[in-house]
C-alpha cells in the first residue's frame, strides 16, 4: 500500500516535470579552469541521479560483508535459541540425555553460553553423571570467568543434593575466599555446619551470618541456642560452665533448653546444692515442665528438704506428671518405696513415658517384684521401639 502510493506520486511528479522540461529543456554551462561543459537541465538531473545511485551502490557493497556477518550471527543466535528452548523442554519432560546434548550443541552458537552450560550440567547431574556435570561447569567458568560465583554456587548445590557435604563445604569455602560475605554462600555454609554438627565452626560463623545472611532471625536464634547448648554440655567444670553462660545473651537466658543444659552442666561439676536452690527459686515464679523433671535429678545434700519442697508444689500442681515423676525420684532417694510407687503409678496413668517406666521398673526390682519390673521395662522399651515388644516366655529346664 505504502509502496503503491510512492510509485503513483513519483509518476505524477515525473510527468509534471517532463511537461515543463520538454517544453523548455533549459541550458546549463559549467566553466571550470578553462574547461567548458554545456548540457541541458534534464541531462544534468540525470547525471546527478546517476551519481547519487553510484554512491548508494558503493556504500551497499562496502557494508555488505558486515551485514552478511550480522545476519549470519542473528541466524545462528536464533537457531541456538531454538535449540536451547527445545533442550530445556526435553529436560523438563525428563529426557535428560537428549536435553543435555541439545543444550551443549546450542552453547557454541549462543551469545551467552553460560546458561547453556549450567543447564547441561543440571541435566548431567540428574542422570547421575557427576564427571560430565563438572566438565560442563568448568566450561561455564572458562567461557564466563566473571560468573565464577554462580558456577561455584551451582556446583555446591549439586554436591549437596548428592549428599557430598564435605565437597560442598570445600566449594563454598572457595567461594567465600573469592567473594567475602556472600550472603547465600554464608547461609549454605551455616546449614552445612549445623548438619555436620560442627559447632565450633558454626560459632565462629554466626557473627558474620547475623550481619550478612539472608536467613530468618528464628533460624539464627535456633543455631545460636544449639551452639550454647553444646558448649555447656562440653564444659569441663563449673568455671567453664560460668564462662559459657556469660556469653549467652539476656534474651536467650530464659530459653528452657539452655537453662536445662546450664543446670546439668553445674550438676556434672558437683554443684547440686546450688542448682537445687536456683531451680527452686526459678520454678516458684516460672513453672516449666522440663525443669521440674530436672529438679528430681538434683542430688542435693539435704534430700529430705528437697522432697518437702517438691511435695509443697503438689498443692498447686498435683496433676503435673513432671512434678510427680520428680517427687517419685526424690522418694526413692529417701527410701520411701510406697510413696514413690504411688507417685509413679499416677504418672503412668496420666502420661506414660519411657523414663517413668524405667524408674518404676527399678523400684519394683528393689521391692522384689521381678516379673512386674520386667513388664514395666518392656512397656517402656515398647514406647521407643519400632513395634510392641512381646514377652519372652519362661524356659522350662525340663524341656531343654
Amino acid at each position: 500500500m505504502k509502496f503503491g502510493i510512492i510509485v503513483v506520486l513519483a509518476l505524477f511528479i515525473s510527468a509534471f516535470a517532463a511537461h515543463f522540461l520538454l517544453s523548455d529543456p533549459g541550458y546549463v554551462i559549467i566553466n571550470f579552469r578553462g574547461y567548458m561543459v554545456e548540457m541541458s537541465v534534464p541531462v544534468l538531473i540525470g547525471l546527478a541521479v546517476l551519481l547519487l545511485f553510484g554512491i548508494w551502490l558503493i556504500r551497499k557493497i562496502y557494508l555488505a560483508p558486515r551485514r552478511l556477518g550480522e545476519a549470519a550471527g542473528r541466524y545462528r543466535s536464533a537457531r541456538s535459541g531454538q535449540k536451547l528452548t527445545r533442550g530445556m523442554i526435553a529436560v523438563a519432560e525428563g529426557d535428560f540425555a537428549r536435553g543435555e546434548k541439545m543444550l551443549a550443541r546450542a552453547a557454541s552458537g549462543s551469545d551467552s553460553p553460560l546458561f547453556n552450560y549450567l543447564q547441561a550440567a543440571r541435566a548431567a547431574h540428574l542422570q547421575g553423571h557427576d564427571e560430565r556435570r563438572d566438565e560442563w561447569l568448568r566450561l561455564a567458568y572458562e567461557q564466563t570467568p566473571e560468573a565464577a560465583n554462580a558456577v561455584l554456587l551451582t556446583q555446591a548445590e549439586f554436591q549437596l543434593d548428592r549428599g557430598q557435604n564435605e565437597l560442598a563445604l570445600a566449594t563454598l569455602r572457595r567461594l567465600d575466599e573469592n567473594s567475602r560475605d556472600h550472603a547465600h554462600a554464608l547461609a549454605l555454609i551455616g546449614r552445612l555446619y549445623f548438619k555436620l554438627e560442627d559447632w565450633d565452626s558454626l560459632s565462629e560463623l554466626l557473627p558474620r551470618l547475623k550481619k550478612n545472611s539472608q536467613l530468618k532471625a528464628e533460624t539464627l536464634d535456633t543455631w545460636q541456642i544449639r551452639v550454647h547448648q553444646e558448649a555447656l554440655r562440653n564444659a569441663a567444670d563449673s568455671e567453664a560452665v560460668a564462662e559459657v553462660w556469660k556469653g549467652v545473651s539476656r534474651a536467650h537466658r530464659s530459653n528452657t533448653a539452655l537453662l536445662d543444659a546450664y543446670y546439668r552442666g553445674l550438676m556434672r561439676a558437683g554443684e547440686h546444692d546450688r542448682v537445687e536452690k536456683e531451680l527452686g527459686s526459678l520454678l516458684k515464679s516460672n513453672w516449666r515442665g522440663p525443669l521440674v523433671e530436672l529438679f528430681g535429678l538434683v542430688e542435693a545434700t539435704d534430700s529430705s528438704k528437697q522432697l518437702k519442697r517438691a511435695e509443697g508444689w503438689l498443692k498447686n500442681h498435683g496433676d503435673d506428671p513432671d512434678l510427680l515423676l520428680a517427687a517419685a525420684r526424690l522418694c526413692l532417694r529417701n527410701e520411701l518405696w510406697g510413696k514413690a510407687r504411688s507417685y509413679l503409678e499416677t504418672v503412668i496413668s496420666i502420661r506414660p513415658t519411657p523414663d517413668a517406666y524405667q524408674v518404676y521398673g527399678a523400684l519394683l526390682n528393689e521391692m522384689g517384684e521381678a516379673d512386674a519390673a520386667a513388664t514395666a521395662y518392656r512397656e517402656g522399651l515398647g514406647m521407643v521401639a519400632a513395634g510392641p515388644l512381646t514377652a519372652i516366655p519362661h524356659m522350662d529346664a525340663d524341656k531343654g
